[in-house]
């Protein structure tokens, strides 16, 4: 089972290092990470959407392309600053292995659909927000054959710089975030 989509997808929620060495060593999988993605950037808008948060077709392709192409980013810039600036002796990773790891830590991102509830969805994406966050120094601590957390944490800070100005710059041209009072 742990082969499979779904068994990856519990192992990488319940942060199992044996998961994301799994999906490091398997280049098929990369398709199966790359779902990972789409799946939870789709549960994101419809919770969204759900929440009054823009048009259907709108929240669901942009999700999913900003979803994609974030994931993309920071799986470059976790490589990246992973193997040249805090990489150990032991370090020996790709980018198709690096994303692999760091699609399916977003796994705990499904939960993101119940960011609608009243009052409980600020504490459902703070949760979701942090089950990530561990998911992903786990991943990036196993795909970087690293042995210290502490040096997964801040490839994940590091990375993470370059995906919120990517992002800023994406939604400030589609004018998303902005009021649409005309309609």
């Amino acid at each position: 089972m742990l082969g499979s989509m779904p068994g990856r997808m519990a192992g990488a929620a319940l942060l199992n290092p044996d998961t994301f060495e799994d999906v490091e060593h398997d280049r098929g999988a990369t398709i199966q990470a790359a779902l990972v993605v789409i799946i939870v950037s789709v549960a994101g808008a419809i919770g969204g959407i759900i929440g009054g948060d823009g048009d259907i077709l709108r929240g669901l392709v942009f999700g999913i392309v900003r979803g994609v192409v974030s994931w993309a980013i920071w799986a470059g810039a976790a490589m990246l600053i992973g193997t040249t600036i805090l990489k150990t002796p032991a370090t020996h990773a790709d980018w198709g292995q690096v994303a692999r790891g760091t699609g399916f830590a977003q796994t705990p991102g499904i939960l993101s659909i119940l960011v609608f509830i009243p009052a409980a969805g600020t504490v459902v994406a703070f949760a979701v927000f942090i089950w990530s966050l561990a998911a992903m120094i786990i991943s990036l601590r196993q795909t970087l054959d690293y042995d210290s957390t502490w040096r997964a944490f801040f490839v994940v800070v590091i990375a993470f710089i370059p995906v919120v100005i990517i992002n800023a710059i994406i939604f400030s041209l589609f004018g998303i975030g902005e009021s649409n009072a005309v309609s």
